[in-house]
């Protein structure tokens, strides 16, 4: 069996961190068998590795090594990429094509980002994991391949299950021998050693002396988080090979090439709204509800009114002061119900309330006559006062207090009038 070290060296991994060498020597372990293999991390932890080992290592090496990014395959052609077509399948399908696992028989497929395969493709691999048979798009022929899946993802496979977007079935298959590739901030002591070899390389790449680091630059270096991992690293030390002047880099001018150490942090957002503003806007919402009320029961003796008389014309000058509150005159706009609805659904959504508070259920918004008259004169006083308030905040404009009051403006302008503000 290939030692640790002579894998590393001769597949160019740089590193000597323990859970490093772990994933590596599982994979000399795992390469002579056919038992597939997941290879799982986050993006640019060099995972394209892990297969690349395993095959090499394996009876099958003298056979094709294809790999495949499911990712970059539209969900339209994937199937007909994988397992090839026949002639007139679909439109544009001008002749026979033979698929990867065609090509690769006898040999190794890696299945990049295997996370995004379309549910449909899932079951057509699942197929071919448990009996080596597979049907070619527009076919009703089933072929035979003998192949190996080294699979990979950086996605988190028991969430995409949960979520219904990869089968369970299909995972167990694909990890029956799992191999996780550690983030860069986890093989802390592996990130100088890759910054020296990007370092060189570049240098010899473009033909100019090799970068150094200052020993707090390395403290920088080690302390990042480089959520980028691998392929961030090497970026940073190509950009710093290629734009620097002096081959000596400080921690300042490090730093400079750093994104933001914030921009990977998760925003912390303030619930600005306290416990008052909350019970204001329950009392607002509802004197709103009574004033519905009332001007329902309004409506009501109106409608009956009508009913009662045959002319409608005394009726209408015998109520005329009623029709104008219910229906407004021409100065103020006809009160929109829907408006006040619409106020209503926002200001009504249920709050967290103290221990000793009842919570707000939709029974409690019924109107019942027991309300005590003292707690009606409570909610118009602090109404008004609200109102008051927010008019004077706003230098008497309208909309803007209406916005803050949780209201729409035709109600506040009805309120105006009514308050006689």
């Amino acid at each position: 069996m290939e030692s640790i070290q002579a894998t590393k060296q001769r597949f160019g991994i740089i590193g000597n961190s323990p859970v490093l060498n772990r994933a590596i020597e599982k994979a000399i372990q795992v390469a002579p068998t056919d038992i597939s293999v997941l290879v799982t991390g986050e993006s640019g932890v060099g995972k394209e590795s892990i297969p690349k080992i395993i095959h090499s290592l394996s009876h099958r090496k003298h056979g094709k090594y294809i790999a495949v990014n499911c990712g970059a395959i539209p969900e339209g052609t994937i199937d007909s990429e994988l397992f090839g077509h026949e002639k007139g399948a679909f439109t544009g399908a001008s002749q026979a094509r033979s698929g990867y696992f065609e090509v690769a028989d006898g040999g190794t497929i890696f299945l990049d980002e295997v996370g995004e395969l379309p549910l449909t493709t899932q079951v057509r691999l699942l197929r071919v994991l448990e009996n080596g048979e597979f049907i070619k798009v527009g076919s009703s022929k089933v072929q035979q391949t003998n192949v190996r899946i080294v699979a990979a993802t950086n996605v988190q496979m028991f969430e995409a299950i949960k979520n219904g977007k990869f089968r369970e079935d299909l995972y167990y298959r694909l990890s029956t021998i799992d191999i996780h590739l550690p983030p860069l901030r986890d093989r802390q002591e592996d990130i100088h050693l890759l910054f020296r070899k990007f370092a060189s390389d570049f240098a010899l790449k473009y033909k100019m002396p090799t970068i150094k680091l200052t020993d707090e630059a390395v403290t920088i270096l080690l302390k990042f988080r480089w959520s980028g991992n691998i392929r961030q690293l090497r970026n940073i030390a190509e950009q710093i090979s290629v734009l620097e002047q002096k081959r000596l880099i400080t921690a300042e001018s490090l730093r400079s090439y750093l994104p933001s150490a914030t921009a990977n942090l998760p925003a912390v957002v303030k619930n600005t709204k306290s416990e008052s503003d909350f019970s204001s806007e329950r009392e607002i919402l509802y004197k709103v509800l009574f004033d519905m009320k009332a001007d329902l029961n309004d409506l009501k003796k109106l409608t009956m009114e009508l009913m009662k008389s045959g002319n409608n014309k005394d009726v209408q000058k015998t109520n005329e002061g009623l029709i104008d509150k219910i229906y407004g005159t021409e100065e103020e706009d006809t009160e929109d119900y829907e408006d006040a609805l619409e106020d209503l659904q926002i200001l009504a959504i249920p709050q967290k309330q103290k221990e000793d508070d009842q919570e707000i259920t939709p029974d409690k918004y019924h109107f019942a006559e027991e309300i005590e008259e003292e707690e009606t004169l409570s909610l118009h006083d602090k109404e008004l006062e609200l109102i008051k308030k927010s008019l004077e905040r706003h230098h008497g404009k309208r909309k803007l207090a209406a916005d803050e009051l949780g209201i729409s403006e035709r109600t506040l302008y009805r309120k105006i009038k009514q308050f006689d503000l």
